[in-house]
């Protein structure tokens, strides 16, 4: 494994000053195209093809908070996951995810299985690739009934790039920042007959960041073809590959001892409590997909999809599980494995029609899926505690590696993966069926109805006792929404959702003789905003929200004595995006969110919730200097968060919390033809130590100080 050493410190101050020096003599260009890709990819959000909505709704008549990245503008603001784009979506904020998984906070609920592609359900639990998305959906809110279980405080849709018949060419993008880390990414389109099209995606990554040890790989290959069976016929079929290796680091412990401050220590910033050499994830799937768009007449279409997946994962870890004192820490650990197998065969009819002057439009679809997961966890056995857990001195590096050690107390140490903690098999079965009817009683008021049936069948397998348990949990899902409109481009609007999720949680690995009782979580979310496209090319938008969540729980393990627990959200978001001027193009967003727990329904114990910065704030901006010449600058604000629930009755001063932090992004471009552009995006231009992230109290994610990448992009 690698050690950060001189000559890769040098390389990477040299790296920095050169794009200090781009940035500083404004060698960039804005981009002169994306503002208006985001006024015509925007509009619809995809509405014409697979996307979030599923019906042709411009957004201005969407009862619901949403925002929509595209790839221009992943390419401008140098986006390289899910989590930099959520850095900018308001209402939203990243959780660490064990260093090995997204997982987005969507207004105070934590998710790592709301993400899609197409439409498509996709909750395995790893890193998403952005080389073959063409936009990027993120929806607030309720969202049970276009998507089924989950979707509790939001989701993410992405929507992939597709083969375009007619077109030949070959885009390319390869970039260095200056951590060492390179990347190549390929996406290739060929007009393979006047009815057919094929298009490759394809990328490599070579990680590396800031923290010792860590780096990694990642590969993607995505072949997709699309071909039209007649005039008003067309399918398109897709296969993915993905194989990821990489370094797990889940951060650093925080002062939470007697005369602490709660807050990371920021003196531990450059050290990884972990394995040098064990800490690891790897990721292989296979992708398969096929949609067939069948137009019947031109007020009534179907869109039929098939899928299936395939992934296989392994995750292993050491982290710090407690501090003992400020020169003690002790270490716990696990491997975990994770083979998931779906298929999905799903269609939804969209059809248009009017009964008495009154316009519809409805969209009913259906949904079946089938998912066999088997997953195992086996904990450490350190050879002088005969336990899961082991102290070692904080040292740089910790005196771990490959199994191999010397405890705090000076003693020799060594492990295996021996004691086996969990071994299950799982099988899911799920049935939906779902309508929706948009309807405009006039030309400034429209009513959105629906509901969604949902079948959740869960059956598990305990392999160490051979106990089986079963779920089946079948749901209504409601959702009203009104819009008034008293002017072509303003759009004032209120809605109600509900969305649930079963008590096997996102991953449903397996379910217990308590969960086997429990009802499923129920989501209810209110929101009422305003949408104002108030010049051509220039929106604004401003939602407020309550967000009620409702679950059985047993707090001493006996399934006889449930309570009924509480999560309560409410907050308000603003967003402005679109053009200042023909040069100023700006996307800002702002999030005020409150939240508290109530523990029974007396509400005698309420405590406030984990991951909920109060406020939040973004913006980016690209300023066109001349026709080859722009720059970009940007800001992300997150505040104070706690890292787990605070107890309102008995507040502590040592409570695990993430302390507030501004960030400041920038870019600058520079396009050489019409067919190679040159770029530099420069993130943490102030070098700020922050903290961004948490998983649990003593593993808090260390923010990348100020570091640049270099990349060259074109077509040809």
């Amino acid at each position: 494994m690698k050690y950060p050493g001189t000559d890769s410190a040098t390389f990477r101050r040299l790296l920095m000053g050169s794009a200090l020096s781009l940035l500083a003599n404004a060698t960039a260009m804005a981009q002169t195209t994306a503002d208006d890709e985001i006024i015509v990819n925007g509009k619809y959000l995809y509405a014409d093809q697979i996307n979030a909505l599923k019906s042709p709704t411009p957004i201005i008549d969407v009862p619901q908070s949403l925002s929509i990245v595209t790839a221009d503008q992943i390419t401008n603001q140098g986006f390289d996951s899910v989590g930099d784009i959520i850095n900018y979506v308001p209402g939203a904020n990243n959780s660490q995810g064990e260093g090995h998984r997204d997982a987005v906070v969507f207004r105070g609920v934590r998710s790592t299985a709301d993400f899609f592609i197409d439409g498509v359900r996709d909750d395995v639990q790893y890193y998403r690739g952005l080389y073959n998305v063409e936009q990027v959906e993120i929806l607030r809110g309720a969202n049970a009934l276009l998507f089924g279980r989950g979707g509790t405080g939001g989701l993410i849709n992405r929507v992939a790039k597709k083969g375009q018949i007619g077109e030949q060419f070959t885009g390319y993008k390869a970039s260095l920042d200056t951590f060492g880390a390179f990347g190549l990414e390929l996406d290739s389109n060929f007009s393979t007959s006047d009815s057919s099209a094929v298009r490759i995606n394809a990328m490599y990554e070579n990680l590396n960041n800031h923290r010792d040890f860590y780096d990694g790989e990642r590969i993607a290959l995505n072949p997709t073809a699309r071909i039209e069976l007649s005039p008003s016929s067309t399918i398109d079929l897709s296969y993915e590959y993905v194989d990821n290796q990489r370094f797990i680091d889940r951060g650093i412990p925080v002062n939470d001892l007697v005369a602490g401050d709660g807050e990371p220590i920021e003196a531990f910033e450059d050290i990884v409590f972990g394995d040098s050499d064990l800490n690891t994830s790897e990721v292989e799937a296979h992708v398969l997909r096929a949609t067939l768009t069948q137009n019947f007449t031109n007020n009534f279409k179907g869109v039929f999809n098939a899928s299936y997946s395939n992934f296989d994962k392994l995750y292993q870890n050491f982290y710090a599980q407690d501090l003992v004192d400020l020169n003690t820490v002790t270490l716990d650990g696990y491997i975990d494995t994770t083979q998931r197998k779906s298929f999905n065969l799903s269609g939804n009819l969209i059809g248009e029609f009017a009964t008495g002057g009154i316009e519809h439009t409805i969209v009913t679809g259906a949904e079946y899926r089938t998912t066999s997961n088997n997953n195992d966890r086996f904990n450490p056995v350190f050879s002088t505690s005969g336990g899961d857990r082991e102290s070692f001195s904080v040292s740089r590096p910790i005196a771990l590696s490959g199994g191999v050690g010397t405890t705090a107390g000076g003693d020799p140490v060594t492990l295996d993966f021996s004691d086996p903690q969990d071994a299950t098999e799982a099988d899911v079965t799920v049935f939906s069926a779902f309508v929706q009817d948009e309807i405009s009683l006039s030309e400034k008021f429209d009513i959105i109805l629906g509901a969604r049936f949902d079948s959740f069948d869960i059956e598990s397998l305990n392999l160490l006792t051979n106990a089986e348990n079963s779920r089946k949990d079948e749901e209504i899902s409601p959702r009203l929404g009104l819009v008034f409109k008293p002017q072509e481009n303003i759009s004032l609007y209120g809605s109600f959702s509900q969305s649930f999720l079963p008590r096997s949680g996102g991953q449903f690995a397996s379910v217990s003789d308590t969960t086997a009782l429990l009802e499923p979580d129920v989501y209810e979310s209110l929101e009422a905003g305003l949408k104002w496209d108030f010049v051509p090319g220039l929106s604004f938008t401003a939602a407020y929200f309550q967000n009620e969540q409702t679950i059985d729980a047993a707090p001493d393990g006996s399934p006889e004595d449930l309570e009924r627990r509480g999560l309560e959200i409410d907050g308000f978001e603003f967003q402005i995006e679109g053009e200042l001027s023909e040069r100023l193009y700006i996307r800002a967003g702002y999030a005020h969110l409150n939240g508290k727990t109530d523990f029974n329904d007396a509400g005698v114990a309420q405590e406030l919730p984990r991951e909920l910065p109060e406020n939040t704030f973004s913006i980016w901006s690209n300023y066109q200097l001349t026709d080859k010449l722009g720059l970009g600058l940007g800001a992300t604000h997150q505040g104070d968060s706690y890292i787990t629930d605070l107890d309102i009755g008995s507040p502590s001063a040592t409570h695990p919390t993430l302390p507030a932090f501004t960030r400041i992004d920038a870019a600058a471009y520079y396009d050489v033809n019409d067919d190679l552009r040159l770029q530099v995006n420069v993130e943490n231009l102030t070098d700020e130590l922050y903290f961004p992230t948490s998983h649990s109290t003593h593993q808090v994610t260390v923010g990348a100080p100020l570091h640049a990448r270099f990349t060259v992009s074109g077509r040809f």
